[in-house]
């Protein structure tokens, strides 16, 4: 019965935690929810005692936590950033664990090298909870948050594997750098190999339990539930790291191909709400058991006359400068070898601005607080665990810092989120957010299309490019990128055509009857039709010899006529084939507009398949039709949780998303009853 209350007050404190984030916007949710258990713990006298076996504790809130990060992972951002990420989430963390062991043991010798080294490790992993919060206050510039995300994910495989190693040196007494070192390979690599393993199975179980008629959307998300605690056991099982199994676990979800269809479209929706119920509650307990463990630990160790409270708190404030003072000398030269890279970058003051503001972005929360609470109470000869209560306090302490910092220093360091309250700028702003969200679901339907729904998905993609041309028309955004990137595709067709030219593969008449075709489309655009330069003389010149070469070959006898239609036609499957291949290719980057390289990639794909498809059946055309209404259910959702993901970050108010949530709501109501 205890235990029971003890969950529905943490469930109760969550709650209030998330109404009360609303209502003081400025403290961050881990700040609110930390306080919240402190409340607990006073109204309950001290009478609560958390002390869960280590194993349970990774299994029922790492693990899940974990898959969850990863399957929400964006790969695109993950690599584009993957040096710095890296160095962040396993250099850093590394360097960290040993300059706090080191430090910590030889200040306080009564803690050993191997639980300082633990304490170091555990410290490693940021909050993503504590740096959402923050995205809400401050403008992180782009780079920058895609590192701290990237990082989010795979410092905590890596601070939990250091961790476990030496608290095992710390259990057992004895440590060997080189058993380590196998080890650690062992457990990296076929956690690894084990987690791609497992996901991949999982994935191709799904297709084929589906393929037999269990369609069942509770079944499937349940199934997807239980994967990171079944990938966890069963890898701990065969003495590889369940951690680092989990995260690859959860990265293949992400990058696992999906088809589309009704089913599937719902499932993905039911899973999605489920996953961020599971996140939240898991999230918010940890906190809440944080703010529970605060006055017991504190009460402990400040009773303990072993050690003065002036040396606790001395402890607590130089792990925590150690801790930031190593992170930010990290960004900074971080931030310096990025500029020597970058031609176009500068190491300047603003530099060194954002370095501090990621320095102080990484907060310590969940992971953290999880990671300590699995330090063992006894040792493997029997006895109690030394100095674990003062680990845990000195953990604690940090968190609470790192968190005090994040929330009140970065504001000051990073520069605010602009706030218009003009009514014209308002408006302008709901209108850019509107434009960012439609091109962000042109963007993931791109990516999703296969050779099966591609006609369909063209289709829905098209709905999108109409309705986000209308909302570029509110904004005053001109068409200039568009253009360019345009004469950079009849660059491309010209390109290809010159070298089937050369190659022999296409004859010179028809080829250069096609390239000059493609330079005068390429004038036009341009607005160029009246000037005179050197390549157009040219262009003329050649397009009146080819005239007059042809007008010979027809009128001479025994001339071999060729299918210069046909022959055309194959010529153009090629260089629109090119085209379409480097599109897809520049759609990931940020070099253009998602829509320009989308609106583009449909005209060439739409003329490609006109030159190659026979005409459709009856049958086609009702299958083509019952995929489009699926794929538009799917952008319809897409489009809901873009817009939730920008209330969340304020980027719009509640009144904003609630019109564009209903304007969605509508389109949803229209297609459903014209169905």
């Amino acid at each position: 019965m205890e235990t029971l209350t003890l969950v529905l007050l943490l469930a109760i404190a969550v709650l209030i935690s998330a109404i009360a984030d609303r209502v003081i916007p400025k403290v961050s949710l881990p700040l609110i929810q930390v306080a919240m258990g402190v409340i607990i713990a006073i109204a309950a006298h001290g009478t609560i005692v958390i002390e869960l076996e280590p194993d349970l504790f990774l299994v029922l809130f790492i693990a899940p936590l974990l898959y969850i990060e990863a399957k929400g992972a964006d790969k695109a951002i993950l690599w584009r950033n993957r040096g710095p990420i890296l160095s962040l989430a396993i250099g850093l963390v590394v360097v960290t664990m040993l300059i706090i062991g080191f430090t910590l043991n030889a200040i306080l010798p009564s803690i050993s090298l191997a639980a300082a080294l633990a304490l170091g490790a555990a410290l490693g992993p940021t909050d993503a909870v504590a740096v959402t919060s923050l995205s809400k206050q401050v403008s992180i510039p782009e780079r920058q948050w895609g590192i701290l995300k990237g990082e989010l994910l795979l410092n905590d495989a890596s601070g939990i594997v250091c961790f476990q190693f030496a608290i095992l040196a710390a259990s057992t007494g004895s440590f060997s750098l080189l058993e380590a070192g196998e080890d650690f390979i062992i457990e990296f690599i076929g956690g690894l190999l084990f987690g791609a393993l497992i996901g991949y199975a999982s994935n191709f179980a799904l297709r084929k339990i589906r393929d037999i008629g269990i369609d069942s959307i509770t079944f499937h998300v349940l199934f997807e539930i239980c994967i990171p605690f079944v990938v966890y056991l069963a890898a701990t099982a065969i003495h590889v790291s369940g951690i680092i199994a989990v995260v690859v676990a959860g990265l293949v979800n992400v990058i696992a191909p999906r088809t589309v269809s009704p089913s599937i479209a719902h499932m993905n929706i039911v899973s999605s709400s489920v996953w961020q119920v599971i996140s939240f509650a898991l999230n918010g307990i940890v906190f809440v058991l944080l703010g529970t463990q605060i006055p017991t630990a504190m009460l402990y160790s400040w009773g303990d006359q072993s050690i003065s409270n002036v040396t606790l708190l001395g402890l607590v404030a130089l792990v925590t400068l150690l801790l930031l003072g190593t992170r930010f000398i990290w960004c900074v030269a971080m931030e310096y070898l990025h500029t020597r890279r970058d031609a176009k970058a500068r190491f300047t003051r603003r530099s060194v601005r954002n370095a501090l503001a990621v320095t102080l972005c990484g907060a310590k929360g969940t992971i953290t607080l999880s990671i300590l609470f699995t330090i063992p109470i006894f040792l493997a000869t029997g006895a109690r665990f030394p100095a674990r209560h003062l680990i845990i306090f000195i953990g604690c302490g940090v968190i609470l810092c790192t968190l005090l910092l994040a929330t009140f220093v970065v504001p000051i360091v990073a520069p605010k989120r602009v706030r218009k309250s003009d009514e014209i700028q308002a408006r302008q702003n709901y209108y850019e957010c509107l434009a960012d969200i439609q091109r962000n679901v042109i963007e993931a339907l791109t990516d999703q299309q296969t050779k099966d729904n591609l006609t369909a998905t063209r289709r829905v993609i098209k709905i999108y490019q109409n309705r986000l041309g209308q909302t570029k028309s509110m904004v005053g955004d001109d068409d200039s990128q568009n253009v360019e990137l345009r004469c950079q595709a009849l660059e491309w067709e010209q390109e290809r055509a010159l070298a089937l030219v050369n190659d022999g593969v296409v004859s010179h008449d028809v080829g250069y009857e096609y390239i000059g075709r493609l330079e005068r489309v390429e004038r036009i655009a341009q607005h160029r039709t009246g000037e005179f330069t050197p390549k157009a003389a040219i262009a003329y010149v050649r397009t009146l010899y080819l005239r007059v070469r042809q007008a010979i070959i027809r009128i001479l006898p025994n001339s071999v006529k060729t299918d210069e239609a046909e022959e055309m036609r194959k010529l153009q499957i090629e260089t629109h084939a090119y085209v379409v291949s480097r599109l897809h290719a520049l759609m990931p980057t940020d070099d253009v507009q998602t829509e320009d390289v989308s609106r583009l990639l449909v005209e060439y794909e739409a003329d490609l398949a006109a030159l190659r498809r026979r005409p459709p059946s009856v049958t086609t055309s009702f299958k083509i039709i019952d995929q489009t209404d699926d794929i538009r259910r799917l952008a319809y959702q897409l489009e809901l949780e873009e817009i939730q993901r920008m209330y969340e970050r304020e980027r719009i108010d509640r009144q904003a998303a609630k019109a564009m949530r209903d304007n969605v709501y509508l389109m949803q109501m229209d297609m459903d009853d014209r169905v």
